[in-house]
């Protein structure tokens, strides 16, 4: 592990120890923390960095209301890593791919290509979820556990591993996270992301369907749509060789 400080915080970060180009920057969902891209990390063709957002894993955390000021907290925290070292390609998924996009339009970095997965230009989390929101974790879990939420094989290995990573997170940042999408729409604004996209998804996710993904290639002007079959919203870890090759694919034809 390393860190980085800035804006008075220091944001925790892990490099591979490849020096294969190009490094590419993979920033977390709701909830979660940089383990969560595991299955995309210490592979041939490309130097992986992992990140935890504020408040999540080693990272430090501020005072924020949900919405645009956190979303602002973390788009620091990943351009500040960015910048020490040289991220080539910056890969969000779901919240995450918010924060790549709203990074971009804000022209606070500029990589030379963007990945999002399992994400949209607007997210609503539903008034189903939004109701689960409390005090205790175990709710929205137990929601999350259905088939085609989370995972479309709720028996899969990295079910399990998944649930126990968001209740060490804790249920104020899943909270704050899940609130923060809410707030997030930046449909009016996609004309101004211009570096190639690739915008992969789930086939069977059902909180960021494909129709979100398509919709981005729709309307952003350099992107492209891949699905990865058998997989609800954690497609990179249910199939993550299909969520590779999907990767690995972009990267060779757009990137190196």
């Amino acid at each position: 592990m390393a860190t980085v400080t800035h804006d008075g915080r220091e944001t925790a970060y892990w490099v591979d120890e490849s020096t294969e180009e190009p490094v590419v920057l993979f920033v977390h969902g709701s909830g979660q923390r940089h383990d969560v891209w595991r299955e995309q990390t210490d592979r041939d063709g490309y130097t992986a960095v992992t990140v935890d957002l504020s408040g999540h894993g080693e990272s430090e955390d501020v005072d924020t209301e949900a919405g645009p000021d956190t979303m602002a907290v973390y788009v620091a925290d990943v351009v500040a890593v960015a910048r020490e070292v040289d991220a080539d390609v910056i890969a969000g998924h779901s919240l995450g791919g918010a924060v790549v996009q709203t990074l971009v339009l804000e022209d606070a970095y500029d990589p030379e290509a963007v990945v999002l997965a399992g994400t949209g230009a607007k997210l609503g989390i539903g008034e189903d979820v939004g109701a689960l929101l409390g005090d205790d974790v175990e709710p929205i879990l137990q929601f999350m556990r259905n088939a085609n939420v989370l995972f479309e094989d709720t028996d899969h290995p990295a079910a399990g591993p998944t649930d126990d990573l968001m209740r060490e997170v804790g249920i104020g940042m899943l909270s704050r996270d899940l609130s923060t999408c809410d707030t997030f729409d930046v449909r009016d604004r996609l004309d101004e992301i211009t570096v190639p996209a690739l915008c992969i998804v789930g086939d069977n996710d059902s909180l960021t369907p494909p129709t979100f993904s398509e919709y981005l290639v729709d309307n952003l002007p350099n992107a492209e749509y891949a699905e990865v079959p058998g997989t609800s919203h954690m497609a990179m870890l249910e199939n993550a060789e299909a969520f590779n090759e999907g990767l690995d694919a972009f990267l060779s034809n757009r990137v190196r």
